[in-house]
């Protein structure tokens, strides 16, 4: 049975680092709704939801992606590119320890669990404004061993590589964001262009979540025969996020 191990919205979220998006006001009672209902929708997925401390003083809190890569055989936990949520690490590092053996990336890399996008045994890693060159070289160098390749991409126009794309059993991707072809042999999905963020996208066993925000993109992933469901989450997108960031989800 997976595990989803989430984080209670901060109060503070209206306080969250942006990069890509103008700051507007975030309604903190309807965000909270919307994160249940998420949780809620995990469950019903079958998954078990672990619940990380709550983090009052950390506004992007609640993107607990961000705090680690889960492999099948190792955790690895990171060090956030924005220095405001460094913070965020030690109490998912020790959450970690409960399930698999903790890796750590050090001063000076930087990388976010957001830039980097598993297939199979490679794990695709965005450079960006939150991941540099050192963070990839030990992320690579501790993965290694475990029959993984580290393969960094290049992206542009979003905060994060799994902004511009997602593996949800299709390439889900926006062709402006980042290009198919740097996947590989892949099956591939563009998002319609109407919705630009839509690429982020989370699956689950043979089920994808995505944001209600985004039907078009959706009927294109049906069209495929695939199966979708939605969540709300235009308060938690406010804040430069998508369904998969406000969980770390692994097989215990």
């Amino acid at each position: 049975m997976p595990i989803a191990i989430t984080r209670a919205v901060s109060p503070r979220i209206v306080d969250c680092e942006l990069t890509f998006r103008e700051r507007v006001p975030i309604d903190y009672a309807r965000t909270i709704a919307q994160h249940h209902a998420y949780e809620q929708a995990l469950r019903r997925l079958g998954c078990t939801i672990v619940h990380a401390p709550e983090l009052p003083e950390a506004a992007d809190g609640v993107f607990v992606e961000d705090a680690a890569i889960l492999l099948d055989e190792i955790a690895i936990v990171t060090r956030p590119g924005a220095e405001s949520r460094r913070c965020e690490t030690g109490s998912i590092a020790g959450l970690l320890e409960k399930y698999r053996p903790v890796h750590r990336i050090v001063e000076p890399g930087c990388i976010d669990g957001g830039d980097v996008l598993r297939i199979g045994r490679a794990l695709y890693v965005g450079r960006s404004k939150r991941t540099n060159d050192s963070g990839i070289e030990q992320l690579r160098a501790v993965v290694a061993p475990h029959g993984y390749e580290v393969v960094a991409t290049s992206f542009r126009g979003c905060l994060h590589l799994k902004s511009a794309a997602t593996y949800a059993g299709v390439l889900l991707f926006n062709p402006e964001f980042v290009q198919a072809a740097l996947f590989g042999e892949i099956e591939a999905v563009a998002v319609d262009p109407s919705e630009p963020d839509a690429a982020n996208a989370l699956l689950i066993g043979e089920t994808i979540m995505m944001s209600s925000s985004w039907p078009r993109t959706r009927a294109r992933l049906e069209r495929r025969g695939l199966r979708v469901i939605t969540v709300d989450a235009d308060e938690l997108e406010k804040a430069e996020s998508g369904v998969t960031c406000c969980s770390l989800v692994f097989d215990a």
